[in-house]
Protein backbone atom coordinates (compact mmCIF):
# COMPACT_ATOMS: atom_id res chain seq x y z
CA UNK A 1 0.00 0.00 0.00
CA UNK A 2 1.22 3.62 -0.50
CA UNK A 3 0.38 6.68 1.19
CA UNK A 4 0.36 10.32 0.08
CA UNK A 5 0.71 12.52 3.02
CA UNK A 6 0.07 16.44 2.75
CA UNK A 7 -0.51 19.40 5.58
CA UNK A 8 -1.33 22.80 5.41
CA UNK A 9 -3.08 23.90 2.28
CA UNK A 10 -4.76 27.18 3.79
CA UNK A 11 -6.67 27.41 1.12
CA UNK A 12 -4.40 27.24 -1.88
CA UNK A 13 -6.26 26.14 -4.68
CA UNK A 14 -2.61 26.09 -7.22
CA UNK A 15 -0.82 24.21 -4.34
CA UNK A 16 -3.96 21.61 -3.92
CA UNK A 17 -4.14 21.00 -8.03
CA UNK A 18 -0.95 20.20 -7.83
CA UNK A 19 -1.29 17.64 -4.51
CA UNK A 20 -3.93 16.30 -6.10
CA UNK A 21 -2.13 15.86 -9.50
CA UNK A 22 0.30 14.15 -8.09
CA UNK A 23 -1.65 11.91 -5.83
CA UNK A 24 -3.41 10.25 -9.13
CA UNK A 25 0.97 10.08 -10.75
CA UNK A 26 2.02 8.76 -7.34
CA UNK A 27 -0.54 6.01 -7.77
CA UNK A 28 -0.89 6.70 -3.85
CA UNK A 29 -4.31 3.98 -2.31
CA UNK A 30 -5.29 6.81 0.40
CA UNK A 31 -4.26 10.90 0.97
CA UNK A 32 -3.90 11.55 4.24
CA UNK A 33 -4.46 15.65 5.09
CA UNK A 34 -3.21 16.47 8.33
CA UNK A 35 -5.34 19.46 8.70
CA UNK A 36 -5.20 23.28 8.08
CA UNK A 37 -6.96 22.54 4.78
CA UNK A 38 -9.25 26.04 4.02
CA UNK A 39 -8.45 28.95 6.08
CA UNK A 40 -4.79 30.75 6.32
CA UNK A 41 -4.86 31.98 10.20
CA UNK A 42 -4.13 35.06 11.41
CA UNK A 43 -0.98 34.45 11.73
CA UNK A 44 -0.25 33.46 8.07
CA UNK A 45 0.46 35.41 4.87
CA UNK A 46 -2.17 34.66 2.44
CA UNK A 47 -0.86 31.97 0.65
CA UNK A 48 -0.64 32.27 -3.66
CA UNK A 49 -3.90 31.49 -5.10
CA UNK A 50 -6.31 31.66 -1.88
CA UNK A 51 -10.05 30.18 -2.81
CA UNK A 52 -11.08 28.02 -0.12
CA UNK A 53 -14.36 27.34 -1.36
CA UNK A 54 -12.63 25.88 -4.31
CA UNK A 55 -10.06 24.18 -2.42
CA UNK A 56 -12.84 22.11 -0.91
CA UNK A 57 -14.76 21.49 -4.08
CA UNK A 58 -11.29 20.16 -5.37
CA UNK A 59 -10.28 17.60 -2.46
CA UNK A 60 -14.25 16.50 -2.58
CA UNK A 61 -13.84 15.02 -5.53
CA UNK A 62 -11.49 12.56 -4.15
CA UNK A 63 -13.52 12.31 -0.49
CA UNK A 64 -13.39 8.33 -0.70
CA UNK A 65 -9.62 8.50 -0.83
CA UNK A 66 -8.98 11.23 1.50
CA UNK A 67 -8.50 10.67 5.46
CA UNK A 68 -7.97 13.80 7.26
CA UNK A 69 -7.49 15.21 11.15
CA UNK A 70 -8.25 18.97 11.72
CA UNK A 71 -5.59 21.66 12.40
CA UNK A 72 -6.06 24.69 14.26
CA UNK A 73 -7.35 26.91 11.68
CA UNK A 74 -9.89 24.54 10.62
CA UNK A 75 -13.14 24.98 11.82
CA UNK A 76 -16.82 23.48 11.83
CA UNK A 77 -17.75 25.88 8.90
CA UNK A 78 -15.03 24.05 6.98
CA UNK A 79 -16.48 20.62 7.54
CA UNK A 80 -19.79 22.27 6.41
CA UNK A 81 -17.61 22.45 2.70
CA UNK A 82 -16.01 19.32 3.27
CA UNK A 83 -17.70 15.75 1.84
CA UNK A 84 -15.31 14.05 4.11
CA UNK A 85 -15.00 13.66 7.39
CA UNK A 86 -12.00 16.49 9.25
CA UNK A 87 -13.21 17.30 12.14
CA UNK A 88 -11.43 14.86 14.91
CA UNK A 89 -7.80 16.12 16.26
CA UNK A 90 -6.24 12.85 15.67
CA UNK A 91 -6.67 9.79 13.87
CA UNK A 92 -5.10 6.03 14.26
CA UNK A 93 -4.25 3.71 11.16
CA UNK A 94 -2.78 0.54 11.15
CA UNK A 95 -0.55 0.16 8.56
CA UNK A 96 2.14 -3.04 8.64
CA UNK A 97 1.76 -4.07 12.14
CA UNK A 98 2.46 -0.40 12.82
CA UNK A 99 0.44 2.25 14.10
CA UNK A 100 0.36 5.50 12.48
CA UNK A 101 -0.99 8.27 14.62
CA UNK A 102 -2.26 11.06 12.66
CA UNK A 103 -2.53 14.80 14.08
CA UNK A 104 -2.47 18.17 12.84
CA UNK A 105 0.63 19.03 15.39
CA UNK A 106 -0.78 21.50 17.39
CA UNK A 107 -1.77 19.23 20.34
CA UNK A 108 0.42 16.64 19.73
CA UNK A 109 4.05 16.73 18.36
CA UNK A 110 7.61 15.58 19.04
CA UNK A 111 8.15 17.24 22.39
CA UNK A 112 3.93 15.98 23.62
CA UNK A 113 3.66 12.64 22.45
CA UNK A 114 0.75 10.78 22.44
CA UNK A 115 1.14 6.91 23.89
CA UNK A 116 3.10 5.34 20.84
CA UNK A 117 4.64 2.26 21.10
CA UNK A 118 8.54 1.32 19.64
CA UNK A 119 8.24 1.57 15.81
CA UNK A 120 4.81 3.57 15.78
CA UNK A 121 4.62 6.47 13.32
CA UNK A 122 3.83 10.05 14.49
CA UNK A 123 2.73 11.85 11.30
CA UNK A 124 1.70 15.37 12.00
CA UNK A 125 1.76 19.00 10.35
CA UNK A 126 1.87 22.45 12.00
CA UNK A 127 5.07 23.26 11.74
CA UNK A 128 5.84 24.01 8.15
CA UNK A 129 8.96 22.16 8.02
CA UNK A 130 9.54 18.86 6.94
CA UNK A 131 10.83 15.72 9.17
CA UNK A 132 11.09 11.98 8.48
CA UNK A 133 13.67 10.47 11.23
CA UNK A 134 13.76 8.15 14.06
CA UNK A 135 13.30 10.07 17.45
CA UNK A 136 13.60 7.39 20.16
CA UNK A 137 11.16 4.34 19.57
CA UNK A 138 9.13 6.38 17.71
CA UNK A 139 8.70 7.97 13.96
CA UNK A 140 8.66 11.30 13.24
CA UNK A 141 7.06 12.11 10.29
CA UNK A 142 5.97 16.15 8.91
CA UNK A 143 5.53 16.76 5.12
CA UNK A 144 6.31 19.67 5.71
CA UNK A 145 3.61 22.47 4.13
CA UNK A 146 2.63 22.56 0.74
CA UNK A 147 1.34 26.41 0.35
CA UNK A 148 3.19 28.01 2.99
CA UNK A 149 6.66 26.47 3.64
CA UNK A 150 9.02 27.73 6.38
CA UNK A 151 12.52 27.17 7.46
CA UNK A 152 14.08 28.11 3.95
CA UNK A 153 12.20 24.72 2.74
CA UNK A 154 10.15 24.34 -0.56
CA UNK A 155 6.87 23.16 -0.28
CA UNK A 156 6.33 19.53 0.16
CA UNK A 157 4.17 16.91 0.56
CA UNK A 158 5.32 13.25 1.86
CA UNK A 159 5.33 9.49 1.24
CA UNK A 160 5.27 6.18 2.73
CA UNK A 161 5.86 3.46 0.54
CA UNK A 162 8.27 -0.14 0.86
CA UNK A 163 9.00 0.69 4.82
CA UNK A 164 9.89 4.36 3.65
CA UNK A 165 9.01 7.83 5.09
CA UNK A 166 9.89 10.31 2.43
CA UNK A 167 9.67 14.22 2.30
CA UNK A 168 9.25 15.32 -1.56
CA UNK A 169 9.26 18.74 -2.91
CA UNK A 170 6.01 19.65 -4.39
CA UNK A 171 7.71 20.89 -7.67
CA UNK A 172 11.01 18.64 -8.67
CA UNK A 173 10.15 15.87 -6.86
CA UNK A 174 13.33 15.85 -4.57
CA UNK A 175 13.78 14.22 -1.63
CA UNK A 176 14.31 16.83 1.30
CA UNK A 177 13.80 13.75 4.35
CA UNK A 178 13.66 10.06 4.61
CA UNK A 179 13.30 7.77 6.93
CA UNK A 180 13.17 3.54 6.49
CA UNK A 181 11.07 1.79 8.79
CA UNK A 182 13.97 -0.49 10.51
CA UNK A 183 11.62 -1.97 13.48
Amino acid sequence: MKLMFASDLHGSLPATARVLELFAQQGADWLILLGDLLNHGPRNALPDGYQPAQVAEQLNRYAHKIIAVRGNCDSEVDQMLLSFPMDAPWQQVLWQKRRLFLTHGHLYHPSALPPLSAGDVLAYGHTHLPQAQRCGEIYCFNPGSVSLPKGGFPASYGMLEDQTLRVVTLYGGEVVAEAALTH
